[in-house]
């Protein structure tokens, strides 16, 4: 028999340190759902039939649809992405898959290996969305499901013409599937004023819920495709009619992820009790002051106003000042921690749910100019400071200080 070993408790072994997590996610929890992810209880239990049917009502909401086909599932944002594309997706399937960065390849790359006939549909995020080439590429061709994503935080860019792609797929009888994984909670998303079919988000975001739990919703459209579909997915765990027993006749599908279902249903209703135009207020105005802080620091903005993204800042270095430098020496010195990108030069920073929190701006601020000056890179922190603390109210500051 191999020996057993002791090793270090995991706190003390690989975080001696609290950080401040400000990069693209996951991101703080406030303490109400650190609590409630801490609870366990049956997932067949009477209490958690409740608690399903709370959690569905609130993500109603969160979603904006009167929908009552609303799933959570155990898996991150990718795993409601492979369940959206899994029920509606197969052998002969035409789909068009519109991309402007990394997670809109990756629903690409889904429908592909769903042996599905797809094109990728590329544009530059930073630009104005190409209408009239999506236009002339639907009345040539038809499509069952059209992809997309709202917020391609790879690129740190929005999507502003969401409404008007959906608009016109639903014209040409196709079905829309829009990750909204960053977007949810933190930007407007109208899922049934906007026609949108499918829509999926993660719990680690926008929602300030922990990481491995995801929502997705049919509209009823959508499920009545994945109703009336011919064939079996290949996805047994995702197959959205069989989470249909647990999630809508509480019965058994698998062992539900119970304690990251309760932290979810306390960052819904943390959601519902600030109210969505409220909370999309306070993101707009908290990532404001970041953006305005990097430029006061000298830095460029990865993206243009009108597609920049509010949930996931991105910003580009002088060329000879180290990308991966700089997020160490804001680890080591400061913990606090951003993000780099995937293989692109570019440095993003989560404004996303806890981190829109004047302290957390605040610190932030405080670390880039102080790291930025420490790696030779002089700034204006004051200014910065200011700039930043400009965006919240007297309130704000005076309950975070």
């Amino acid at each position: 028999m191999i020996p057993a070993k002791k090793f270090p408790a995991l706190g003390s072994s690989f975080f001696p340190h609290e950080t401040l997590l400000m990069g693209a996610g996951p991101v703080p929890q406030p303490p109400s759902v650190r609590q409630a992810n801490t609870h366990i209880a049956s997932h067949l239990g009477e209490r958690m039939d409740g608690v399903v049917e709370q959690l569905k009502a609130m993500a109603r909401y969160a979603f904006q649809t009167i929908t009552p086909w609303v799933f959570g599932l155990s898996g991150p944002g990718s795993a409601a992405a492979e369940m959206a594309i899994g029920n509606l997706v197969h052998r002969g399937s035409r789909v068009l898959a519109i991309s402007s960065g990394h997670f809109g390849l990756r629903m690409f790359e889904m429908a592909q290996r769903h042996k599905a006939s797809v094109i990728l549909f590329e544009f530059d995020g930073k630009d104005a969305f190409p209408l009239d080439r999506l236009r002339a590429l639907l009345e040539q061709q038809d499509f069952d499901v059209v992809t997309l994503v709202h917020g391609e935080t790879s690129s740190t860019t929005l999507n502003p013409e969401l409404s008007s792609i959906a608009a016109l797929c639903k014209k040409h009888r196709a079905l829309v599937v829009v990750d909204t994984v960053c977007t949810l909670g933190t930007t407007e998303v109208l899922m049934d004023n906007w026609q949108l079919d499918v829509v999926f988000c993660g719990g680690q975001k926008g929602l300030s819920s922990i990481p491995g739990v995801s929502l997705i919703a049919f509209s009823p459209e959508a499920w009545e495709s994945v109703v009336q579909r011919n064939f079996i997915p290949t996805q047994w765990c995702y197959d959205a009619l069989l989470a249909k027993e647990f999630w809508h006749h509480h019965r058994y599908h698998y062992t539900a992820p119970v304690n990251g279902i309760f932290a979810l249903h306390e960052a819904l209703r943390l959601l519902n009790e600030e109210t969505l135009p409220l909370r999309i207020e306070r993101h707009r105005r908290s990532s404001q002051g970041v953006q305005k802080a990097i430029v006061k620091f000298g830095l460029t903005l990865a993206a243009p106003v009108a597609t920049r993204l509010d949930a996931v800042v991105g910003f580009h270095l002088p060329l000879w000042l180290s990308s991966a430098a700089l997020i160490d020496h804001l680890l080591q010195q400061h913990h606090v921690e951003i993000s780099a990108s995937f293989g692109s030069p570019l440095l993003r920073i989560g404004q996303m749910g806890e981190q829109c929190r004047p302290a957390n701006v605040l610190r932030l601020v405080n670390a880039l100019g102080e790291s930025l000056e420490a790696l030779g890179h002089p700034v204006d922190l004051a200014g910065a400071i200011d700039a930043a603390s400009a965006q919240f109210g007297h309130k704000e500051l005076l309950q975070y200080d």
